[in-house]
């Protein structure tokens, strides 16, 4: 049994959806009962979530309790903050599991976890010395980024210190947390991307119609530099996804042959691939994976975009430029639109990277490392 810690975000995005991914990949390739012990900071409300955050997490004897009840081996930890926090971790090994702390982003040292503020990117944060975003307010509001500045600080070495295993999803993201000064010792660090459950057959994007953005509509996305790269290729842009910029988007697209269609679901997302000649990934941020890019390979989709955080290292350099250099993406666009030739490389790349089969074996690896597969087995048997 592998039990799955995640506490939920109040906005929902990326994290969420690798979280499901993985529960279904250690379910349908690894063979292993796998359950979710969740929380919701959307419920928790912005006072308790403080409380919890000082404190370093709450009820840990919920996770205890769960793990003496379903004999899990393994705790697979994900975003821990603010209701779960390294006590979680301490419980989860109390009762005899041993912890994997999977680090979707940089939350350790940075308060919003993107390393993006004020519209570039961000490494003030450094260590245990999170003052940066308690000046810059990074959190929005004084008293949060206040709170996430002194929890961070107070927190962060004792729940690495919890964590028999880390995991980053790409070479970079592990490369980054070093370069923030999080305590992340290397010998623990595994890299296990995101899993991408279907691969096609071949690249159809030769009769594509159009350009396609899947993205939450925030700065560090950077689809305003879409926008204008799309207008000035001549290529149609639909723009799937929903935020707190889709006002000035709209604006920004007035004029030119753009279609917002919202936030859809998955069935209707893979409608707008399939029928696309091109996926554009224009982010500022340095992204630790690129899950819309890798999803967009898998549908056979060539991609242009940032060359910027892990997409170098999950697209490779073709098509991507410098970040928010809409003249640089422009040309890009114009170019590999429709190119099935590079769409059918993009799918063979991200194949060998974020199909099930080859994160079940980085996955599996990680649960088998010395000090948290043998352990575990013997606490789940006990």
């Amino acid at each position: 049994m592998i039990l799955f810690l995640h506490n939920r975000y109040r906005t929902t995005g990326g994290e969420e959806r690798a979280v499901d991914d993985l529960l279904w990949l250690v379910r349908e390739h690894l063979g292993e009962d796998a359950l979710l012990l969740s929380r919701d900071s959307a419920a928790l409300g912005r006072g308790r979530a403080a409380g919890a955050l000082l404190r370093g997490g709450r009820a840990p004897e919920e996770v205890a309790a769960a793990v003496r009840r379903t004999g899990a081996r393994i705790v697979h930890a994900h975003n821990l903050n603010p209701a779960l926090g390294w006590r979680a971790l301490a419980a989860a090994r109390a009762a005899g599991a041993r912890t994997v702390l999977h680090l979707h982003n940089y939350r350790l040292v940075c308060a919003v976890g993107t390393c993006f503020t004020r519209g570039e990117d961000c490494t003030r944060c450094h260590g245990r010395d999170t003052r940066p975003g308690v000046r810059l307010n990074c959190r929005g509001s004084r008293a949060e980024a206040a709170v996430y500045g002194a929890s961070l600080a107070l927190w962060q070495r004792r729940l690495v210190a919890h964590a028999d295993a880390i995991v980053v999803p790409s070479a970079f993201a592990g490369e980054r947390l070093r370069q923030l000064g999080a305590p992340v010792d290397g010998s623990k660090l595994h890299v296990v991307g995101h899993v991408v459950r279907d691969v096609v057959a071949r690249s159809r994007a030769a009769s594509g119609e159009h350009a396609l953005v899947a993205s939450r509509l925030a700065a560090e996305k950077g689809v305003d530099v879409a926008i204008a790269a799309c207008a000035a290729a001549g290529v149609k842009l639909v723009i799937a996804g929903d935020g707190p910029l889709l006002a000035e988007l709209r604006s920004r697209a007035a004029g030119t042959d753009t279609q917002f269609v919202g936030r859809v679901g998955d069935a209707e997302l893979a409608a707008l691939r399939a029928a696309a000649g091109l996926a554009v990934v224009p982010s500022r941020s340095a992204e630790t994976f690129g899950l819309a890019a890798a999803e967009a390979m898998a549908a056979g989709l060539p991609v242009a975009g940032s060359a910027v955080g892990a997409l170098p290292e999950l697209c490779g350099s073709e098509g991507l430029v410098a970040p928010g250099d809409a003249a640089a993406l422009a040309l890009a666009v114009r170019t590999r639109f429709g190119d099935a030739d590079a769409g059918e490389r993009a799918r063979r790349r991200v194949a060998r990277v974020a199909s099930p089969a080859a994160v079940a074996q980085a996955l599996e690896a990680v649960y088998a490392a010395d000090g948290c597969l043998g352990a575990g087995r013997r606490a789940g048997n006990r």
